[in-house]
């Protein structure tokens, strides 16, 4: 394996805020505000989150595109606010690819090399093994006009990292690729950059690449972190309704704690005592919001709250389900249906669901 890439660098953000005009009302807000973050040399952090709630102007941020007009960035130790882009050691892989038309693949993988006047023959090596590396080989003469979206965008991926940035950057990458397409290149990136061990900060508004991909996702909304954690700390803890509503689909029931200790509250969901961990011990009386995931949700004939189908549609490896709790629906990912019973819409059932599988916000 080529050694292509230096010791892997660290970003912290501390307190950076980015100020815009409203072309509208002319009034000034924040795109960014005060936002700071520690990411760990050689990680994989993906910043996700809606349109306008500020990942990518973030991104740009680091990559030197913006300068935050408050707080400081620092990547590998260095205060990086008055360094322009190319002074910066990030590489950036651009939505749109931007790759040049009229160079072939060798001469747009090789551009940031002969910028840096590198001799010949360290270029050509170097290009080479990208290329391999990112599974080129063979295609150095074709021009990028010849290739798929796929190979397009390995053709990117190669021209960043054949330049050894201590981060890579990635804004929206995927995008413009169909879905199949989209979960191949995404294995392969995370491949790449585990390989290479080299810190990735990747943009997306799509959950599951954000799941897939990420050591630590930072979950943004309007301007600010929403929560930050592994995917699997906000997929199973999510801090608040937009977390969890954000993160795979759930289900959100209404009640009324019952009893709590340390660990483990009993909550009463429309007349139903329904038992959940919990990691803060509310107080009896208090109202309560459980947080369930479509698939930890079992449905029998049998259970803990009473239930009427409203929707029973087979899906090949699982049966989804609609029903109705009281005035809540909730929606259930029946796994492997081939020897469970099926329920009919407007059957009586009953809704079951371990306690560990369940979240109290």
């Amino acid at each position: 394996m080529p050694n292509t890439v230096k010791t892997p660098k660290g970003v912290k953000l501390d307190h950076i805020s980015k100020i815009y005009k409203d072309p509208k009302t002319g009034r000034d807000f924040y795109a960014v505000h005060d936002v700071s973050l520690d990411i760990e040399p050689g990680s994989f952090v993906t910043l996700l989150g809606p349109s306008g709630c500020g990942k990518t102007t973030t991104l740009r941020m680091i990559a030197g595109f913006e300068s935050p007009d408050e707080g400081d960035i620092w990547l590998g130790g260095e205060s990086i606010n008055a360094l322009t882009p190319n002074k910066r050691d990030t590489a950036m892989v651009f939505q749109s690819y931007a790759l040049f038309p009229h160079y072939n693949v060798f001469d747009n993988v090789a551009y940031g090399l002969k910028l840096r006047k590198l001799p010949a023959d360290e270029i050509t090596r170097k290009v080479t093994e990208i290329l391999s590396l990112v599974e080129l080989s063979g295609m150095e003469q074709r021009m990028t006009n010849q290739l798929s979206g796929g190979q397009q965008q390995r053709v990117a991926l190669a021209r960043a990292l054949v330049v050894e940035p201590g981060v890579l950057l990635f804004d929206e990458p995927l995008s413009n690729l169909d879905a199949k397409l989209r979960v191949q290149m995404r294995t392969e990136i995370r491949k790449i950059q585990q390989k290479l061990g080299i810190t990735a900060i990747y943009v997306t508004h799509d959950q599951s690449e954000a799941m897939s991909l990420s050591d630590q996702i930072i979950l943004m909304k309007q301007g600010v972190i929403a929560q930050m954690g592994t995917p699997t700390e906000i997929y199973y803890h999510p801090v608040s309704e937009f977390v969890a509503d954000f993160i795979g689909e759930c289900n959100f029931l209404k009640g009324t704690v019952v009893s709590s200790t340390q660990n483990e509250a009993v909550i009463s969901v429309n007349g139903h005592p329904v038992s959940v961990e919990t990691r803060r011990q509310p107080q009896p009386g208090s109202e309560a919001e459980i947080v369930l995931r479509p698939e930890a949700v079992t449905i029998a004939s049998q259970g803990d709250l009473p239930c009427t189908v409203e929707l029973s549609c087979f899906m090949g490896s699982y049966q989804n389900y609609h029903v109705r709790v009281g005035d809540t629906l909730v929606k259930i990912t029946d796994n492997c249906p081939i020897n469970k019973p099926l329920f009919r819409v407007g059957d009586q059932a009953f809704l079951s669901f371990d306690k560990v599988c369940a979240h109290l916000l």
